[in-house]
């Protein structure tokens, strides 16, 4: 993980010095003392989101601690693609000398690009019938699994509010999270008491969820209290069976290099009723085929959010979003309800789950 993280930050660093090089160009004609004030300014956008993640747990205005967040991830997808613009600029330059303002056809396309991502934000609600040889009393059940909000200054309380209302149209059931519910600190949580919308979630079955990596990167202990004035069950690494006979398995995050095996996990459960298992990064999953689940929801990868990065998550998982159907499992990815960092969507899409789960007929 910190060797993926030192090759993405000098690529990040080596992607802005070049575009802080082609925007001198541009500045030719301006002053030293204007030429200094712009870079001073560019490189602290270009470090912002930097700044906003060692500076997440201090005690500052709202407004700064969202700006820096806000300027620093649209930068962080600006400069993939104002790279990718400009190399298409310059190369057709050489072929094609005449080409004159490639820098600012590459930087109109890049800001048309980020446009569209924006307007292109709009989750999509997958329903889902799974039929189950295993009974299930009544008629079933309606379950809406969400994943991935990433609560925090990205995702404010007011944008909260209307996922909460997406998820209670769909008069659920059961509610499942399949983690990162919080983002990267507690602290604009309290300060906008999101757990009062969350306490407006209904579901009869309950609502469960299990940690993802970022509940650790908040402090896990500080994730548990703030969960406990929620209406939310926390399972980590372990086992819940609900009224009509549907357990649930959660499994604590891949962040905990302790934690339980799902051979151990299923020796609390009983095989012969409906299992659904939580597990917020989907690695293994033929192994969880090959030991019967039922059901699987998991998020994580986001399907990369954003192109090119969705190649990527499609050649790191078995399956990087969306459902489907092994040989016995059946198998939800989620790509996120919400966002992580960048408030853009370009080529994937955000989702929300709704599964009937049901008993197969005979």
């Amino acid at each position: 993980m910190r060797i993926f993280f030192l090759i993405f930050l000098l690529a990040y660093v080596g992607g802005n010095v070049y575009i802080f090089i082609r925007t001198l160009q541009m500045l030719s004609g301006f002053s030293l003392a204007m030429k200094i004030l712009l870079s001073v300014i560019y490189w602290l956008v270009a470090f912002s989101l930097v700044i906003a993640m060692l500076t997440r747990h201090i005690d500052m205005p709202v407004i700064l601690s969202k700006s820096m967040f806000h300027i620093g991830s649209v930068w962080l997808v600006f400069t993939l693609y104002m790279i990718f613009a400009l190399l298409i600029a310059d190369v057709t330059k050489i072929f094609v000398p005449s080409l004159n303002h490639g820098f600012y056809y590459a930087l109109g396309a890049t800001c048309c690009l980020l446009l569209y991502g924006y307007y292109n934000y709009h989750p999509q609600v997958n329903k889902i019938d799974v039929s189950l040889d295993k009974p299930i009393e009544g008629n079933g059940i309606n379950i809406v699994a969400v994943s991935d909000v990433h609560l925090g200054y990205g995702t404010g309380k007011a944008m909260l509010k209307e996922y909460v209302d997406m998820i209670n149209a769909q008069h659920p059931d059961l509610i499942l999270i399949g983690g990162d519910l919080i983002d990267n600190s507690l602290t604009p949580l309290y300060k906008e008491n999101m757990a009062e919308e969350l306490a407006q979630l209904k579901a009869p079955l309950g609502i469960y969820m299990v940690p993802g990596n970022h509940e650790y990167i908040s402090g896990i202990d500080e994730s548990v209290r703030f969960l406990k004035d929620t209406p939310i069950q926390l399972l980590r690494d372990s086992v819940v069976t609900l009224p009509n006979g549907v357990q649930i398995i959660g499994r604590d995050d891949r962040s905990n290099r302790s934690r339980h095996s799902l051979p151990t996990l299923l020796k609390q459960a009983d095989r012969s009723k409906p299992i659904i298992l939580l597990d917020h990064q989907p690695y293994n999953l033929a192994k969880t085929d090959s030991l019967g689940i039922d059901l699987q929801f998991s998020g994580h990868t986001h399907h990369g959010q954003i192109w090119p990065i969705s190649w990527v998550t499609d050649r790191i998982y078995e399956q990087s979003h969306g459902y489907r159907k092994w040989s016995q499992s059946h198998i939800y990815v989620s790509s996120g309800l919400s966002l992580w960092g960048p408030p853009f969507r370009i080529g994937t899409n955000s989702d929300m789950a709704v599964f009937h789960l049901n008993q197969m007929a005979k």
